[in-house]
């Protein structure tokens, strides 16, 4: 159930977004509130990746799903 809140909330906050840029992100698990995710597209080899991942990707989950605590990217 969590795992299908995360992917909802990146299908429907953080990739209508993203897409705009060429890029996209991909739930890739949670394990003690932490969020994995993957970044695609021009995203993958943005160099304000790290960016995007601490003031956007983590600051939506958090703010829309309270079991988020930290949010990290898998390459």
């Amino acid at each position: 159930m969590l795992e299908e809140k995360i992917k909802e909330v990146i299908e429907k906050k953080i990739n209508p977004v993203l897409t705009k840029d060429g890029g996209k992100a991909e739930f890739v698990g949670i394990e003690d509130g932490k969020v994995t995710i993957r970044l695609k597209g021009h995203c993958a080899g943005c160099p304000m990746k790290q960016y995007t991942i601490t003031n956007f990707v983590k600051t939506i989950l958090m703010q829309s799903i309270t079991e988020v605590k930290e949010v990290t990217e898998v390459v």
